[in-house]
């Protein structure tokens, strides 16, 4: 009987986590949805954005996160680059729930790793780029569809692009140095809408993804951070070794 009530309550317990984790998804897409539009305008200095401003300046909604880094900026840099969201279980848990609930095509493809890399095979285009400090990717979209395409756009046509039913998104990777072994790795995505179908549609996919999104950009930056970090361990503790004839070792 002890063991019967200890898996009763264990039943119950989860059961009424998994509840709460739908209440809480449900709350945290109803307030999206509901404050779709209404952006703050950052105030800290690591979320002002210059360049992202040349594309797109005013904009539907906004997410940027950032995350401190003990290494410097350029090895940051480098390692957001290189990081690969796919190591991470959750986020790929997260996509695969994507393509369950929205009934898309599975995707098998082999791509190369590293989002860059990933992202501009899937149709991104890089739109500006400060060697070893930021890229800002971006592509025209329709994110609400079962197997969403993305289509890349030269720079100069990116801002005045209008077309009706669209999405344009621009999202950064970039790293800060706030000292000379120390840096904020950080990433903003910004979304405007070409006309009055294309946001409604938007308002609403967004309101429905914006609880996963937020989780997979806390989750690649714990990632940049992890690789940078290594990295920045690795590159501070190797030297170069000269072995002198007579068998001593010398630094």
């Amino acid at each position: 009987m002890t063991a019967r009530r200890s898996l009763k309550r264990s039943v119950i317990a989860l059961a009424s986590l998994v509840a709460c984790g739908f209440v809480g998804y449900g709350a945290y897409a109803g307030i999206t949805w509901y404050r779709y539009g209404r952006i703050d305008r950052p105030v800290d200095p690591h979320e002002i954005d210059p360049l992202l401003d040349r594309f797109i300046p005013v904009y539907e909604t906004a997410e940027r996160h950032h995350i401190r880094v003990h290494a410097p900026a350029a090895i940051t840099f480098e390692a957001a680059k290189a990081s690969d969201v796919n190591d991470s279980a959750i986020v790929r848990a997260i996509f695969k729930t994507r393509e369950i609930v929205l009934r898309a095509t599975p995707d098998d493809t082999s791509r190369p790793r590293g989002i860059i890399a990933q992202t501009r095979a899937l149709g991104w285009g890089v739109l500006a780029e400060t060697p070893g400090r930021e890229i800002v990717m971006g592509a025209v979209t329709q994110p609400w569809k079962s197997d969403v395409v993305f289509r890349a756009l030269p720079p100069d046509e990116f801002a005045s692009f209008d077309e009706p039913g669209y999405v344009k998104i621009v999202w950064t990777l970039r790293a800060d140095a706030i000292g000379p072994a120390d840096s904020m790795a950080i990433t903003e995505t910004r979304v405007t809408t070409t006309d009055a179908f294309a946001r409604e549609h938007f308002r609403r996919y967004w309101a429905f993804v914006s609880p996963g999104v937020v989780l997979i950009r806390h989750m690649s930056l714990r990632l940049v951070r992890r690789d940078a970090e290594q990295r920045y361990r690795l590159a501070d503790n190797t030297t170069v070794k000269i072995v002198p004839p007579d068998g001593g070792t010398s630094m």
